[in-house]
Protein backbone atom coordinates (compact mmCIF):
# COMPACT_ATOMS: atom_id res chain seq x y z
CA UNK A 1 0.00 0.00 0.00
CA UNK A 2 2.44 2.74 -0.97
CA UNK A 3 0.75 5.72 -0.20
CA UNK A 4 -0.33 4.47 3.48
CA UNK A 5 3.54 5.00 4.25
CA UNK A 6 4.02 8.22 3.17
CA UNK A 7 3.50 11.16 5.40
CA UNK A 8 4.38 9.92 8.67
CA UNK A 9 6.02 12.14 11.28
CA UNK A 10 7.12 11.83 15.21
CA UNK A 11 5.00 14.08 16.75
CA UNK A 12 6.83 16.65 18.76
CA UNK A 13 3.74 18.32 20.77
CA UNK A 14 2.15 17.51 22.95
CA UNK A 15 -9.85 -0.03 29.00
CA UNK A 16 -11.07 -3.83 27.63
CA UNK A 17 -12.12 -4.94 25.04
CA UNK A 18 -15.85 -5.90 24.91
CA UNK A 19 -19.48 -4.79 23.80
CA UNK A 20 -20.31 -1.25 24.69
CA UNK A 21 -23.65 0.29 23.33
CA UNK A 22 -24.66 2.56 26.47
CA UNK A 23 -23.22 3.61 29.31
CA UNK A 24 -19.98 2.21 31.46
CA UNK A 25 -21.54 1.17 34.64
CA UNK A 26 -21.60 -2.35 35.08
CA UNK A 27 -18.65 -4.50 34.27
CA UNK A 28 -18.38 -5.86 30.72
CA UNK A 29 -16.36 -9.28 29.53
CA UNK A 30 -14.76 -9.26 26.51
CA UNK A 31 -11.47 -11.16 25.20
CA UNK A 32 -9.08 -10.40 27.85
CA UNK A 33 -11.45 -10.58 30.06
CA UNK A 34 -13.79 -9.08 33.32
CA UNK A 35 -12.90 -5.77 33.48
CA UNK A 36 -14.43 -2.33 35.19
CA UNK A 37 -15.47 0.74 33.41
CA UNK A 38 -12.76 2.82 34.08
CA UNK A 39 -9.54 0.95 34.26
CA UNK A 40 -8.39 -1.20 31.41
CA UNK A 41 -7.48 -4.40 31.74
CA UNK A 42 -3.28 -5.60 30.92
CA UNK A 43 -3.20 -6.90 27.49
CA UNK A 44 -2.00 -10.80 27.68
CA UNK A 45 1.33 -12.31 25.73
CA UNK A 46 1.38 -10.85 22.70
CA UNK A 47 -0.18 -13.64 19.86
CA UNK A 48 0.02 -10.98 16.68
CA UNK A 49 2.61 -10.31 14.45
CA UNK A 50 6.03 -9.04 16.12
CA UNK A 51 6.13 -5.19 16.10
CA UNK A 52 9.33 -4.01 15.08
CA UNK A 53 12.31 -2.97 17.67
CA UNK A 54 12.03 0.25 18.41
CA UNK A 55 8.39 1.95 18.73
CA UNK A 56 8.61 2.49 22.22
CA UNK A 57 5.62 3.90 22.33
CA UNK A 58 3.51 4.20 25.62
CA UNK A 59 0.01 3.75 24.64
CA UNK A 60 -0.69 1.00 23.08
CA UNK A 61 -3.54 1.56 20.31
CA UNK A 62 -6.69 0.15 19.82
CA UNK A 63 -5.50 -2.05 16.97
CA UNK A 64 -2.18 -3.55 19.04
CA UNK A 65 -4.89 -4.61 21.70
CA UNK A 66 -6.60 -6.14 18.90
CA UNK A 67 -3.61 -8.29 17.63
CA UNK A 68 -2.35 -9.27 21.23
CA UNK A 69 -5.76 -10.93 21.43
CA UNK A 70 -5.10 -12.62 18.62
CA UNK A 71 -7.76 -11.13 16.54
CA UNK A 72 -10.27 -13.07 18.37
CA UNK A 73 -13.29 -10.44 17.99
CA UNK A 74 -12.74 -11.25 13.77
CA UNK A 75 -12.43 -14.97 14.12
CA UNK A 76 -14.59 -16.44 11.67
CA UNK A 77 -16.05 -13.54 10.14
CA UNK A 78 -15.46 -12.08 6.81
CA UNK A 79 -14.16 -8.19 7.92
CA UNK A 80 -13.85 -5.26 6.28
CA UNK A 81 -11.85 -1.87 7.21
CA UNK A 82 -12.86 1.81 6.88
CA UNK A 83 -9.99 3.19 7.07
CA UNK A 84 -7.26 5.88 5.84
CA UNK A 85 -3.62 6.46 6.09
CA UNK A 86 -3.98 6.91 9.88
CA UNK A 87 -4.29 3.49 10.37
CA UNK A 88 -1.03 2.24 11.63
CA UNK A 89 0.74 0.46 14.02
CA UNK A 90 3.50 1.45 16.47
CA UNK A 91 6.11 1.20 14.61
CA UNK A 92 4.59 2.53 11.18
CA UNK A 93 2.70 -0.37 9.04
CA UNK A 94 -0.56 0.07 8.12
CA UNK A 95 -3.32 -2.17 9.66
CA UNK A 96 -5.00 -3.03 6.24
CA UNK A 97 -1.43 -4.82 5.39
CA UNK A 98 -1.06 -6.68 8.71
CA UNK A 99 -4.96 -8.18 8.62
CA UNK A 100 -4.55 -9.22 5.02
CA UNK A 101 -0.55 -10.85 6.08
CA UNK A 102 -2.49 -13.13 8.54
CA UNK A 103 -3.97 -16.07 8.17
CA UNK A 104 -6.12 -15.74 11.36
CA UNK A 105 -8.03 -12.92 9.56
CA UNK A 106 -10.34 -13.23 6.73
CA UNK A 107 -9.72 -9.67 4.83
CA UNK A 108 -12.03 -8.99 1.77
CA UNK A 109 -13.07 -5.30 2.12
CA UNK A 110 -11.86 -2.14 2.41
CA UNK A 111 -14.01 1.31 3.24
CA UNK A 112 -12.37 4.98 2.49
CA UNK A 113 -14.18 8.19 4.15
CA UNK A 114 -13.96 11.64 3.07
CA UNK A 115 -10.12 12.40 1.20
CA UNK A 116 -10.27 8.39 0.34
CA UNK A 117 -8.25 5.66 1.31
CA UNK A 118 -5.08 7.21 0.55
CA UNK A 119 -6.11 10.49 1.28
CA UNK A 120 -5.03 12.10 -1.62
CA UNK A 121 -8.42 14.12 -1.75
CA UNK A 122 -9.03 18.03 -0.74
CA UNK A 123 -11.65 19.16 1.63
CA UNK A 124 -14.88 17.71 0.16
CA UNK A 125 -13.49 14.70 -1.62
CA UNK A 126 -12.57 11.03 -2.19
CA UNK A 127 -11.63 8.83 -4.10
CA UNK A 128 -14.30 6.96 -5.76
CA UNK A 129 -14.36 3.06 -6.29
CA UNK A 130 -10.84 1.34 -6.86
CA UNK A 131 -8.42 -1.73 -5.83
CA UNK A 132 -5.72 -1.45 -3.66
CA UNK A 133 -2.74 -2.82 -5.55
CA UNK A 134 -0.54 -4.12 -2.82
CA UNK A 135 -3.64 -6.64 -1.64
CA UNK A 136 -5.48 -6.88 -4.33
CA UNK A 137 -8.77 -5.52 -2.00
CA UNK A 138 -12.06 -3.98 -3.14
CA UNK A 139 -11.44 -0.61 -2.03
CA UNK A 140 -14.94 1.53 -1.49
CA UNK A 141 -16.32 5.26 -1.31
CA UNK A 142 -18.14 5.64 1.56
CA UNK A 143 -18.07 9.70 0.96
CA UNK A 144 -21.44 11.41 0.38
CA UNK A 145 -22.86 7.91 1.22
CA UNK A 146 -25.05 6.71 4.01
CA UNK A 147 -28.23 5.16 5.74
CA UNK A 148 -29.59 2.06 3.10
CA UNK A 149 -26.85 2.96 0.48
CA UNK A 150 -24.25 2.40 2.98
CA UNK A 151 -25.63 -0.75 3.95
CA UNK A 152 -26.09 -1.86 1.02
CA UNK A 153 -22.40 -1.34 0.10
CA UNK A 154 -21.27 -3.50 3.17
CA UNK A 155 -24.21 -6.29 1.62
CA UNK A 156 -22.49 -6.22 -1.98
CA UNK A 157 -18.68 -6.43 -0.19
CA UNK A 158 -20.54 -9.39 2.35
CA UNK A 159 -18.92 -8.43 4.77
CA UNK A 160 -19.47 -9.56 8.25
CA UNK A 161 -17.88 -7.41 10.67
CA UNK A 162 -16.73 -3.61 9.88
CA UNK A 163 -13.93 -2.45 11.66
CA UNK A 164 -13.01 0.93 11.45
CA UNK A 165 -9.96 2.84 13.24
CA UNK A 166 -9.03 6.11 11.90
CA UNK A 167 -7.29 9.00 13.85
CA UNK A 168 -9.75 11.79 14.83
CA UNK A 169 -9.19 14.99 15.96
CA UNK A 170 -11.46 15.92 18.20
CA UNK A 171 -13.72 18.72 16.58
CA UNK A 172 -17.53 18.17 15.62
CA UNK A 173 -16.85 18.96 12.34
CA UNK A 174 -14.22 16.35 11.26
CA UNK A 175 -16.32 14.47 9.12
CA UNK A 176 -14.54 11.04 10.41
CA UNK A 177 -16.74 10.54 13.18
CA UNK A 178 -19.84 10.88 11.06
CA UNK A 179 -18.52 8.55 8.36
CA UNK A 180 -18.18 6.23 12.50
CA UNK A 181 -22.10 7.55 12.98
CA UNK A 182 -22.98 6.72 9.56
CA UNK A 183 -21.29 2.74 9.58
CA UNK A 184 -22.99 2.47 12.98
CA UNK A 185 -26.78 2.75 11.85
CA UNK A 186 -26.15 0.93 7.89
CA UNK A 187 -24.49 -1.83 10.19
CA UNK A 188 -27.48 -2.26 12.12
CA UNK A 189 -29.60 -2.06 9.01
CA UNK A 190 -27.54 -4.84 7.17
CA UNK A 191 -26.63 -6.74 10.17
CA UNK A 192 -23.35 -6.88 10.60
CA UNK A 193 -21.09 -6.07 13.53
CA UNK A 194 -18.63 -3.29 14.23
CA UNK A 195 -15.73 -3.16 16.30
CA UNK A 196 -14.17 0.49 16.59
CA UNK A 197 -10.12 0.38 17.42
CA UNK A 198 -9.35 3.26 19.54
CA UNK A 199 -6.81 5.92 19.03
CA UNK A 200 -6.24 9.11 21.14
CA UNK A 201 -7.93 12.32 20.89
CA UNK A 202 -4.54 14.52 20.00
CA UNK A 203 -5.62 17.35 21.48
CA UNK A 204 -6.40 15.91 24.70
CA UNK A 205 -9.84 14.31 26.02
CA UNK A 206 -10.51 17.02 28.95
CA UNK A 207 -13.88 18.53 29.33
CA UNK A 208 -16.36 19.46 26.12
CA UNK A 209 -16.11 22.99 24.54
CA UNK A 210 -17.92 25.05 22.60
CA UNK A 211 -21.89 25.19 21.34
CA UNK A 212 -24.18 22.04 20.95
CA UNK A 213 -25.43 21.42 17.60
CA UNK A 214 -28.97 22.03 17.54
CA UNK A 215 -30.56 19.36 15.11
CA UNK A 216 -32.30 21.59 12.93
CA UNK A 217 -28.47 22.71 11.62
CA UNK A 218 -27.94 18.94 11.02
CA UNK A 219 -25.35 18.20 8.02
CA UNK A 220 -22.56 15.78 7.81
CA UNK A 221 -20.16 18.19 9.81
CA UNK A 222 -22.56 17.37 12.77
CA UNK A 223 -25.60 14.96 12.68
CA UNK A 224 -26.25 15.33 15.91
CA UNK A 225 -26.56 17.24 19.11
CA UNK A 226 -22.43 17.08 20.31
CA UNK A 227 -20.18 19.89 22.11
CA UNK A 228 -18.15 21.44 18.91
CA UNK A 229 -15.21 20.04 20.42
CA UNK A 230 -16.31 16.92 22.71
CA UNK A 231 -12.87 15.61 24.11
CA UNK A 232 -14.14 12.46 23.32
CA UNK A 233 -11.87 9.23 21.59
CA UNK A 234 -13.52 7.60 18.59
CA UNK A 235 -14.85 4.63 20.61
CA UNK A 236 -16.18 6.87 23.01
CA UNK A 237 -18.14 8.28 20.66
CA UNK A 238 -19.39 5.18 19.22
CA UNK A 239 -20.62 4.11 22.28
CA UNK A 240 -22.61 7.83 22.82
CA UNK A 241 -23.94 7.52 19.44
CA UNK A 242 -25.33 3.92 19.84
CA UNK A 243 -26.37 4.32 22.94
CA UNK A 244 -28.11 7.93 22.70
CA UNK A 245 -29.10 8.70 18.84
CA UNK A 246 -28.91 5.10 17.53
CA UNK A 247 -30.45 2.98 20.52
CA UNK A 248 -34.04 2.54 18.65
CA UNK A 249 -31.78 0.55 16.14
CA UNK A 250 -28.05 0.16 17.99
CA UNK A 251 -25.62 -2.10 16.20
CA UNK A 252 -23.94 -4.60 17.74
CA UNK A 253 -20.42 -2.73 18.93
CA UNK A 254 -17.24 -3.81 20.16
CA UNK A 255 -14.91 -1.37 21.48
CA UNK A 256 -11.30 -1.71 21.69
CA UNK A 257 -10.00 0.82 23.87
CA UNK A 258 -6.23 1.84 24.37
CA UNK A 259 -3.81 1.18 27.19
CA UNK A 260 -1.72 3.78 28.99
CA UNK A 261 -3.67 7.10 27.23
CA UNK A 262 -4.45 10.01 30.08
CA UNK A 263 -7.57 12.50 29.04
CA UNK A 264 -4.65 15.36 29.44
CA UNK A 265 -2.49 14.29 27.59
CA UNK A 266 -1.54 15.70 24.01
CA UNK A 267 -0.69 13.58 21.09
CA UNK A 268 3.21 14.26 21.58
CA UNK A 269 2.75 12.35 25.03
CA UNK A 270 1.49 8.86 23.16
CA UNK A 271 4.64 8.01 21.55
CA UNK A 272 2.51 7.34 18.62
CA UNK A 273 3.79 8.61 15.07
CA UNK A 274 1.67 11.13 13.55
CA UNK A 275 0.19 10.71 10.09
CA UNK A 276 -1.92 14.12 8.84
CA UNK A 277 -5.38 12.34 8.89
CA UNK A 278 -6.11 14.99 5.76
CA UNK A 279 -4.39 16.76 3.42
CA UNK A 280 -4.71 20.07 5.65
CA UNK A 281 -3.88 18.52 8.88
CA UNK A 282 0.05 17.82 8.79
CA UNK A 283 0.46 18.29 12.43
CA UNK A 284 -0.51 17.68 16.16
CA UNK A 285 -0.41 21.55 16.27
CA UNK A 286 -2.61 21.70 13.22
CA UNK A 287 -5.20 19.85 15.29
CA UNK A 288 -4.94 21.95 18.34
CA UNK A 289 -6.05 25.22 16.78
CA UNK A 290 -8.76 23.73 14.28
CA UNK A 291 -11.65 23.72 16.50
CA UNK A 292 -11.64 27.27 16.54
CA UNK A 293 -9.66 28.72 13.71
CA UNK A 294 -11.69 26.30 11.23
CA UNK A 295 -15.19 28.56 12.02
CA UNK A 296 -13.23 30.95 9.49
CA UNK A 297 -14.47 28.39 6.74
CA UNK A 298 -17.54 30.34 6.98
CA UNK A 299 -16.08 33.74 6.38
CA UNK A 300 -14.31 35.17 3.34
CA UNK A 301 -10.84 35.08 4.94
CA UNK A 302 -8.26 32.19 4.61
CA UNK A 303 -8.33 29.94 7.26
CA UNK A 304 -4.51 29.06 5.93
CA UNK A 305 -4.87 26.46 3.62
CA UNK A 306 -2.43 25.92 0.87
CA UNK A 307 0.02 27.52 3.74
CA UNK A 308 2.58 25.24 5.58
CA UNK A 309 0.51 26.08 8.40
CA UNK A 310 -3.07 25.81 7.63
CA UNK A 311 -5.86 26.90 10.44
CA UNK A 312 -2.75 28.34 12.55
CA UNK A 313 -2.90 31.11 10.34
CA UNK A 314 -5.74 33.56 9.15
CA UNK A 315 -6.20 36.42 7.05
CA UNK A 316 -7.04 38.01 3.91
CA UNK A 317 -5.88 40.54 1.35
CA UNK A 318 -6.65 44.20 3.07
CA UNK A 319 -6.50 43.15 6.77
CA UNK A 320 -4.20 45.25 8.65
CA UNK A 321 -2.14 44.76 12.01
CA UNK A 322 -4.96 46.19 13.77
CA UNK A 323 -6.71 42.71 13.85
CA UNK A 324 -3.86 41.20 15.32
CA UNK A 325 -3.85 44.07 18.05
CA UNK A 326 -7.58 43.59 18.96
CA UNK A 327 -7.15 39.73 19.17
CA UNK A 328 -3.86 39.76 21.38
CA UNK A 329 -5.29 42.42 23.68
CA UNK A 330 -8.16 40.18 24.86
CA UNK A 331 -6.22 38.05 26.56
CA UNK A 332 -6.89 34.91 25.30
CA UNK A 333 -5.80 31.88 27.77
CA UNK A 334 -2.06 30.14 26.69
CA UNK A 335 -2.09 31.85 23.43
CA UNK A 336 -0.55 35.08 21.34
CA UNK A 337 -1.61 36.60 18.47
CA UNK A 338 0.78 38.08 16.20
CA UNK A 339 0.59 39.60 13.24
CA UNK A 340 1.45 37.09 9.48
CA UNK A 341 1.55 37.68 6.12
CA UNK A 342 0.79 34.70 3.79
CA UNK A 343 -0.14 34.10 0.29
CA UNK A 344 -2.32 30.70 -0.03
CA UNK A 345 -1.46 28.39 -3.17
CA UNK A 346 -4.74 27.34 -3.44
CA UNK A 347 -8.35 27.75 -1.79
CA UNK A 348 -9.45 31.35 -0.73
CA UNK A 349 -7.12 34.11 -2.22
CA UNK A 350 -5.05 31.91 -3.68
CA UNK A 351 -1.77 33.53 -5.01
CA UNK A 352 -2.38 36.67 -3.37
CA UNK A 353 -0.68 38.32 -0.37
CA UNK A 354 -3.32 38.35 2.81
CA UNK A 355 -2.66 40.03 5.96
CA UNK A 356 -3.96 38.24 9.17
CA UNK A 357 -2.99 36.49 12.13
CA UNK A 358 -0.64 34.06 13.52
CA UNK A 359 -1.74 31.68 16.35
CA UNK A 360 1.64 30.75 18.71
CA UNK A 361 0.46 28.54 21.64
CA UNK A 362 2.47 29.41 24.64
CA UNK A 363 0.02 26.68 27.39
CA UNK A 364 -1.81 24.09 25.53
CA UNK A 365 -3.07 23.37 28.93
CA UNK A 366 -4.85 26.64 29.25
CA UNK A 367 -5.53 27.25 25.37
CA UNK A 368 -9.44 26.84 24.69
CA UNK A 369 -9.40 26.56 20.90
CA UNK A 370 -13.06 28.04 20.88
CA UNK A 371 -13.06 30.57 22.82
CA UNK A 372 -10.28 31.36 20.81
CA UNK A 373 -11.90 31.23 17.69
CA UNK A 374 -14.94 33.61 18.46
CA UNK A 375 -12.46 35.94 19.96
CA UNK A 376 -10.58 35.83 16.74
CA UNK A 377 -14.43 36.39 14.68
CA UNK A 378 -15.23 38.80 17.40
CA UNK A 379 -12.16 41.16 16.04
CA UNK A 380 -12.14 40.29 12.89
CA UNK A 381 -15.30 41.97 12.12
CA UNK A 382 -14.58 44.91 14.27
CA UNK A 383 -11.72 45.70 12.50
CA UNK A 384 -11.77 44.94 8.62
CA UNK A 385 -14.70 46.74 6.67
CA UNK A 386 -14.63 43.76 4.29
CA UNK A 387 -15.65 40.97 7.09
CA UNK A 388 -18.17 39.01 5.63
CA UNK A 389 -20.05 35.67 6.44
CA UNK A 390 -20.27 32.79 3.24
CA UNK A 391 -23.90 33.68 1.73
CA UNK A 392 -24.41 30.16 2.40
CA UNK A 393 -24.65 30.82 5.98
CA UNK A 394 -21.89 27.65 6.41
CA UNK A 395 -20.75 28.94 9.98
CA UNK A 396 -24.38 27.73 11.30
CA UNK A 397 -23.50 24.39 10.41
CA UNK A 398 -19.95 24.85 11.64
CA UNK A 399 -21.06 26.22 15.16
CA UNK A 400 -24.22 24.28 15.35
CA UNK A 401 -26.93 26.90 14.99
CA UNK A 402 -27.34 30.78 13.91
CA UNK A 403 -27.02 31.86 17.60
CA UNK A 404 -22.81 32.93 16.89
CA UNK A 405 -23.41 34.59 14.12
CA UNK A 406 -26.28 36.37 15.07
CA UNK A 407 -24.66 37.54 18.46
CA UNK A 408 -21.39 38.32 16.67
CA UNK A 409 -23.26 40.70 14.07
CA UNK A 410 -24.97 42.14 17.01
CA UNK A 411 -21.67 43.67 18.32
CA UNK A 412 -21.67 40.62 21.23
CA UNK A 413 -18.17 40.19 23.25
CA UNK A 414 -16.32 37.05 23.95
CA UNK A 415 -17.87 36.51 27.33
CA UNK A 416 -21.31 36.89 26.04
CA UNK A 417 -21.06 34.34 23.42
CA UNK A 418 -19.18 31.68 25.24
CA UNK A 419 -22.17 31.94 28.15
CA UNK A 420 -24.91 31.44 25.89
CA UNK A 421 -23.98 28.23 25.24
CA UNK A 422 -22.79 27.07 28.71
CA UNK A 423 -26.49 25.62 29.92
CA UNK A 424 -26.01 23.06 26.70
CA UNK A 425 -22.85 22.67 27.46
CA UNK A 426 -22.94 21.16 30.45
CA UNK A 427 -26.01 19.24 29.71
CA UNK A 428 -23.53 17.61 27.07
CA UNK A 429 -21.18 16.85 29.74
CA UNK A 430 -23.86 14.90 31.46
CA UNK A 431 -24.25 12.76 29.47
CA UNK A 432 -21.05 12.39 27.97
CA UNK A 433 -19.46 11.44 31.32
CA UNK A 434 -21.73 7.64 31.31
CA UNK A 435 -19.85 6.97 28.01
CA UNK A 436 -15.91 7.79 28.92
CA UNK A 437 -14.01 4.78 28.58
CA UNK A 438 -10.67 6.65 30.22
CA UNK A 439 -10.66 8.93 33.36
Amino acid sequence: MELSRRGLLVAGVGGAVGAGAGPARARSTGPTGPTGPTRAAEPPGRTGPPERTGSGAPVRTGFQRLADDGYGLLSGQRVGVVTNPTGITADARHLVDVLHADDRVDLVAVFGPEHGFRGTAQAGGSEGRQQDPATGLPVYDTYGTSGKALADLFTAARVQTVVFDIQDVGARFYTYIWTLYDVLRAAALAGVAVVVLDRPNPVGGRGPAGPVLDRAYASFVGREPIALAHGMTAAELARLFNGEFLKDAPARLHTVPMTGWRREAFFGETGLPWVPPSPNMPTPDTALAYAGTCLFEGTNLSEGRGTATPFEVLGAEGVDRRWAEAADALDLPGVWVREAWFAPTFSKHAGRTCGGVRLVVHDRAAFDPVRTGIGLLVTARRTWRGFAWRADHWIDRLTGSDRVRTLVDAGAGVDEIVGDWAAGLARFAAVRDGYLLYR
